[in-house]
């Protein structure tokens, strides 16, 4: 114990002396920071009185095709008022620096010969065309430019032609296959064999960047694809590293398709592909707009991020609680205890890549330190993520900006979606998350896996993320750049609420944000009727986020939607088996009969031997089928994909909630009402009713009523005599109507 408090104290010096080293590591991050936000233009933002899927776009008034050196559209068509501050990031794509659009230090720096010559605020970048060919070693491809025209005349190597430029501020990229004897023809399009990959990608971003594209990069990512034939568009607007605003992503893929169908006519039909963020932005978009996807790839996919943040957000509050509140703290070193109140995978033994930050921070909390001996998915997954989309004071881009811009900015998703969701007397974005009710590890409990006072214990100090105006940045130094950050605010335990008369208050999200998220298209509702295949790797051994459940929360919702899901097919593979280019042939039968068939029937056109299927390692078929994913998420016996890859929950499903992950908040029920009508199973919590009364003062969820953010219009009723506090808790009443 004495080595490893030394250890600690050690780390403590260390961490120190980091800061204040870090201060000259970003010198040339400042030297293209924003220097001064610009004001916002109220650009068209379409009007959500209903669902954004029943809203009429307008009309495109930009004259596609861009020239060749023209500057695309920097106003977007009709999601809202450009983002100030906006970070351009063209040298990341290896376009060089911006346009200058101003002289009023707006935006970044422009220089030549290291003095500065005006200023770009909208990041524009002149389109441009270059060539590269794909060349294949050890298996990995690798897209090489070539930068002699009179070289890729003569190549005998596969040929591409790739175009780029900005798009509603977002650097665009467009890849068509060719024939050397047809370099230098902009329209020449003999390889292509129509059709269409919109590329989507993934990651966590709260806007402020026009993000990075670099053709060699979409170029890999779809390396096969283009070497079949097809032609491959993508922005990095449609990048969730840099924006989870899915109507500026819709925007953008709109116009960037419509630059590539004024060039080259109308494709066969367009398929969607992309992982974690990119899959989700395939479902929202397929769902909420006709025009740009005919049919979907999801991978490692969620229905939406929205949701996701409802469980996401617990993580880093059940991590304080485990670390530092709870009675029994050596209870919670047994990891996969926690998996009984997380949901998500958690492994005793599973190294933590962090862990050295438990000992700091319990050190300085008072406790005596120990290291982790164990990790969670809720760690090695979702580590930092509420401090980097929840916290306005954080900004983990700040290097990009000058302090009096960082000091001027919100930074968080909430604030990246303000313009639709709406913002509190602070000026802050409102947020949907809530807490209010939920009985954090109720299955457990009725499951007889923890006892009594664990669960009181619990819930009455987990507490809730403070309001935003209350908090404060990270304590964070990073002492080897942006590689190796130390966390002296672990779990951002100083924005978590502490107990009051010992009970931490609990955090309640505005309604008006979560309707608005229904209207604006950012939940994924279900509403589908294209072909998908959404595949993914089994990766819940390695404690990664992309968790298998996630593909059965978009089933679950497609079903309470349509009534049947037969569209969407899932498949799940060992690791170590890629099924991506199965897919697309799949995909490419399914489009291509659908496209050629006079009924335009989704189901007639699947492909008979298409259906549910798991994967093993050397790509074998080991089940395959109606029911092979079987299981609790609805509720039938488990099915042989299933126990091959065995589903773990979330947080908020341990809490008694659906697995459709669909509701960000609960309606609630007297504590008294809950023991009568049998909300803890066999466990007699009469006894307990005055200290349920005291942690749950509004009452505890009821998982069996209509969740209290979703738009009425959107709940159908049982019948027409009803009255509004009857409502049906699940079916969603959207027109299949279409723009």
């Amino acid at each position: 114990m004495i080595k490893k408090f030394v250890l600690a104290v050690t780390i403590l010096v260390f961490a120190s002396f980091a800061f204040w080293l870090y201060q000259d590591l970003t010198n040339e991050d400042r030297k293209f920071a924003v220097q001064n936000s610009a004001q916002a233009h109220a650009n068209h933002l379409l009007d959500f009185k209903s669902h954004i899927s029943q809203i009429k776009r307008p009309k495109e008034y930009y004259q596609f095709p861009i020239p060749i050196n023209g500057i695309g559209p920097n106003t977007n068509l009709y999601s809202g008022p450009n983002q100030y501050p906006f970070y351009c990031m063209s040298r990341d794509s290896l376009l060089g620096q911006p346009e200058i659009d101003n002289h009023q230090a707006l935006g970044i720096p422009v220089y030549k010969d290291d003095k500065i010559i005006g200023y770009s605020k909208d990041c524009g970048v002149k389109t441009r065309i270059k060539y590269y060919t794909l060349v294949k070693n050890n298996n990995v491809f690798k897209a090489v430019k070539i930068n002699d025209v009179n070289t890729a005349k003569q190549t005998k190597t596969p040929l591409f032609r790739v175009e780029q430029g900005t798009i509603n501020r977002f650097i665009y990229t467009i890849v068509m296959p060719i024939k050397s004897v047809e370099v230098g023809d902009r329209l020449a399009k003999s390889k292509w064999n129509k059709r269409l990959v919109y590329q989507f990608n993934g990651g966590s971003g709260i806007g402020f960047r026009q993000g990075r594209q670099k053709a060699s990069r979409v170029m890999t990512r779809q390396a096969q694809q283009l070497l079949d034939g097809y032609a491959v568009i993508s922005s990095s607007g449609n990048k969730t590293s840099y924006t989870y605003n899915m109507l500026l992503a819709e925007d953008t893929a709109r116009r960037v398709k419509k630059q590539f169908t004024s060039l080259y006519g109308n494709p066969l039909y367009t398929v969607g592909v992309g992982g974690s963020g990119g899959g989700l932005a395939q479902y929202l978009i397929a769902q909420n707009s006709t025009g740009i996807l005919d049919g979907l790839i999801p991978l490692y996919s969620y229905p939406d991020m929205i949701t996701q943040t409802v469980y996401a957000l617990d993580c880093d509050l059940l991590n304080n609680y485990f670390t530092f509140r709870a009675q029994d703290k050596k209870a919670w070193r047994n990891w996969e205890r926690r998996r009984l109140i997380e949901g998500m995978n958690a492994i005793n033994g599973f190294p933590q890549k962090g862990g050295f930050l438990q000992p700091i921070n319990q050190l300085m909390s008072g406790f005596v330190p120990s290291f982790p001996k164990g990790s969670s998915e809720c760690i090695n997954g979702y580590f930092g993520l509420s401090a980097f989309i929840n916290n306005p004071r954080q900004g983990f881009i700040r290097e990009h900006f000058t302090q009096y811009v960082v000091d001027q900015t919100n930074w968080s998703y909430w604030q990246d979606m303000s313009h639709v969701f709406g913002v509190d007397e602070h000026g802050l974005g409102l947020s949907t998350w809530d807490n209010i009710g939920v009985q954090y590890g109720l299955n457990a409990l009725k499951d007889k896996k923890i006892t009594i006072d664990e669960f009181l214990h619990l819930n009455a100090n987990i507490g809730a993320w403070k309001p935003q105006h209350q908090m404060q940045q990270e304590e964070i130094v990073l002492p080897l750049g942006h590689k190796l950050p130390i966390w002296l605010t672990l779990w951002g335990n100083h924005n978590i609420t502490t107990p009051i008369n010992d009970i931490a208050p609990r955090h309640s999200g505005s309604i008006e944000a979560m309707q608005q998220a229904y209207h604006s298209g950012q939940v994924f509702i279900g509403q589908i009727d294209i072909p998908v295949i959404d595949a993914r790797h089994y990766l819940e051994n390695e404690l990664d986020m992309h968790h298998m459940s996630a593909s059965f929360y978009s089933r679950l919702r497609i079903e309470q939607a349509r009534g049947h899901s037969k569209n969407h097919i899932i498949w799940v593979a060992h690791k170590d088996y890629n099924p991506t280019k199965q897919a697309f042939d799949m995909m490419d039968t399914w489009l291509t009969k659908l496209q050629s068939s006079s009924s335009q029937d989704v189901l007639d056109a699947k492909p008979d031997n298409l259906e549910d299927s798991c994967f093993d390692q050397d790509g074998s078929v080991f089940a395959s089928g109606q029911g092979v994913f079987n299981g609790k998420w609805n509720n039938n016996l488990e099915g042989a994909c299933q126990a091959r890859f065995p589903m773990f929950s979330t947080s908020r499903i341990e809490a008694g909630g659906h697995w459709d992950g669909a509701m960000f908040k609960c309606p609630l029920m007297p504590v008294k009402k809950a023991i009568e009508s049998g909300v803890y199973g066999v466990i007699d919590m009469s006894l307990y009713i005055d200290e349920l009364q005291r942690i749950f003062p509004q009452g505890v969820c009821d998982y069996n009523g209509v969740d209290m953010g979703i738009p009425r219009e959107y709940i159908s009723r049982k019948n027409n005599t009803m009255e509004d506090n009857e409502l049906e808790s699940s079916t969603v009443l959207l027109t299949q109507t279409r723009n």
